[in-house]
């Protein structure tokens, strides 16, 4: 590595992701630069490429819940946007973990007569202003650093419904269809989602496709749509073709996904 590289690094590590165009600014350089020095960095699997920049490269450890608030900010909330699109109005939700599924959140104040129950006290905030929905929050053990809800008695209290949409975020999609994420607790949460959900919505922007994590939670098949901002790579298309899992792309004409009828 040469010494911009070295401080690029080090900066990534510090901050957990950092974006071309911040590097460019601090070092001075052309954006080609910088990408052709992640790359060097990336080919040595020292950082990871994401849309945008570079984050840190590692299975057992995420990357922190501030940073990930604006990672591909504008990519999530294209699919949230969609996302809200497909659920009508006085239907039953579940809604995981995420700051995906917290941008999701956001598109569906709007909406009308939802019945939501979330494991993310993030979600509950950001809904509670909309007088017409009924908010269910989970119980169980409280994170500090993201608001999440885990736990046996959040899985059991999870297991009481039976709901119109599951709307879950993930860590990773890998290369064989497997969903992953970094935390134990919170899958199993995810997969009493999926068992009791009619309809399961996974949203993931491009970064998720092939990351590194350490913890099974499913199959890409166990969902029924998939809300996303660029086309999966070929392999993983072909496995949700396979699957007929329903891919929704930011900018591309939508699929109607089948809805169940209004909940009362």
């Amino acid at each position: 590595m040469n010494q911009r590289q070295q401080k690029i690094l080090l900066l990534v590590q510090q901050q957990g992701f950092v974006t071309i165009e911040t590097l460019a600014q601090q070092f001075k350089v052309t954006p080609q630069t910088i990408r052709r020095d992640i790359n060097t960095l990336c080919d040595q699997q020292l950082l990871t490429r994401y849309h945008g920049g570079a984050g840190l490269s590692s299975s057992v450890e995420n990357v922190e819940y501030a940073t990930r608030q604006v990672m591909h900010l504008e990519e999530k909330r294209s699919i949230a946007a969609m996302t809200a699109r497909q659920i009508p109005d006085r239907a039953s939700i579940f809604i995981n973990i995420g700051t995906t599924t917290e941008e999701v959140a956001k598109a569906l104040q709007n909406h009308s007569g939802l019945r939501i129950i979330t494991n993310n006290l993030n979600v509950a905030v950001i809904l509670r202003s909309n007088p017409s929905f009924e908010i269910i929050i989970a119980g169980g053990a409280v994170r500090q650093w993201d608001g999440g809800i885990t736990g046996e008695a959040t899985i059991d209290f999870i297991r009481q419904f039976k709901v119109d949409f599951g709307i879950i975020g993930i860590s990773s999609i890998d290369a064989d269809g497997t969903l992953l994420d970094f935390d134990y607790h919170e899958v199993r949460v995810a997969q009493a989602i999926i068992e009791n959900s009619r309809q399961v919505y996974l949203v993931a922007d491009q970064s998720k496709f092939e990351r590194c994590a350490m913890v099974r939670l499913g199959s890409i098949g166990q969902v029924d749509a998939l809300f996303t901002d660029q086309p999966p790579p070929q392999h993983i298309r072909q496995l949700l073709s396979e699957a007929n899992v329903v891919v929704h792309t930011a900018g591309m004409p939508e699929r109607k996904t089948q809805r169940p009828a209004e909940s009362t």
